[in-house]
């Protein structure tokens, strides 16, 4: 169900950064000493945000390590990582999505950590339990709505979507979306996979359009009249609200949020999360950045440039956030997101959902 992805796209910030990749292609790791290494940490990320930088340059400065940052999506960092074997220059893997956390660490790319600092800022439901992976932030997939279409009390839970009053009203993008695969599995944890898979039948019935276009498109269209509710991630509304572009900030004052499932188990959440690699040539320099970017600060600057949900629950929100309200949380550990993918993959072909 994954599209083909394109390879990863190179972002060389310093001279070492080029020389480590080059080497890489060349087999001339071998040229780099310890102690060469140790003052820096590569990073493969799939993470496409400036904020991120920010957080880098800033650690570089607090630290006088280095940041290397080669950016790509996550099947193809994946597939760099195996061919690459030990002799990667990454020492860690960023990734959006527990699915896909869970993937890389399935094909044995990550080392475990040990960290006081990493699991007393994350709570244990966003990290693996191994110490494979750590949350860095958390988003939330919810219902957004036409204020002048849908009234909130007509809304509850993800499973009432199937309701035949909401025929031809739903906009969501595709099954290849690991976002939709993620909400899929922690459906097939909390239901089962035969109540999941006739669940994703009658939604795929109600559905406003054939799936297509990201998060924001759909959001787009809900204002446009195309449906009425969307089913997005929370940070992309709030990158809409603080768009540069009028249309897109006009727009917004039409979208309600709604938070799903608020009376049961909660709302649907998973993460952007990175773990340290299995070859990693600067394990300390790693886990001293990931405890940086869980630190309160740190998790405040993510909030407020790109709309995430702090993991450190110490962190404060972006006022935008905010204003949506407080929210009942899926409590299931986002590890298991990953467990129910294949099966969550099968279930939405099998419904028809492309």
């Amino acid at each position: 169900m994954q599209k083909h992805e394109k390879p990863a796209t190179v972002r060389a910030r310093t001279p070492s950064a080029l020389l480590a990749l080059v080497a890489v292609i060349t087999g001339s790791v071998g040229t780099f000493t310890p102690s060469a290494w140790a003052a820096e940490v590569n990073i493969y990320s799939s993470r496409h945000y400036d904020v991120d930088q920010t957080l880098y340059d800033k650690f570089t400065a607090e630290t006088g390590i280095k940041i290397n940052l080669l950016q790509g999506k996550s099947n193809a960092l994946v597939e760099r990582l195996k061919r690459e074997g030990r002799n990667s220059p990454a020492d860690i893997l960023i990734a959006v999505d527990a699915g896909n956390l869970g993937r890389a660490q399935a094909a044995g790319l990550f080392q475990p950590v040990r960290s006081k600092v990493l699991e007393t800022a994350i709570p244990a439901r966003f990290r693996e339990s191994g110490g494979h992976w750590f949350g860095l932030t958390m988003r939330a997939r919810v219902i957004m709505y036409h204020k002048g279409r849908v009234k909130p009390s007509e809304l509850s839970t993800y499973e009432a979507l199937t309701d035949a009053k909401w025929k031809g009203r739903i906009l969501i993008r595709s099954s290849n979306n690991i976002y939709n695969q993620s909400l899929v599995a922690s459906l097939i944890a909390a239901n089962g996979f035969d109540k999941t898979e006739a669940w994703a039948k009658r939604l795929v019935a109600n559905m406003a359009r054939r799936p297509k276009g990201g998060d924001r498109d759909q959001i787009r269209a809900v204002g446009a009249g195309e449906g009425d509710i969307a089913i997005a991630n929370t940070y992309y509304l709030g990158r809409l609200v603080a768009s540069k572009r009028p249309r897109d900030r006009k727009l917004t004052a039409k979208i309600g949020v709604f938070f799903p499932n608020q009376k049961g188990r909660g709302t649907h959440v998973n993460i952007s999360g990175a773990g340290v690699t299995r070859y990693a040539r600067n394990k300390a320099g790693a886990i001293k950045l990931l405890e940086f970017l869980v630190g309160p600060e740190a998790q405040k600057v993510f909030a407020e440039a790109n709309f995430e949900y702090p993991v450190n629950p110490k962190a404060a929100q972006s006022a935008i956030v905010a204003s949506w309200g407080a929210f009942k949380a899926d409590s299931l550990n986002v590890a298991v997101l990953s467990q129910h993918n294949g099966e969550a993959v099968r279930l939405m072909d099998r419904a028809g959902w492309r």
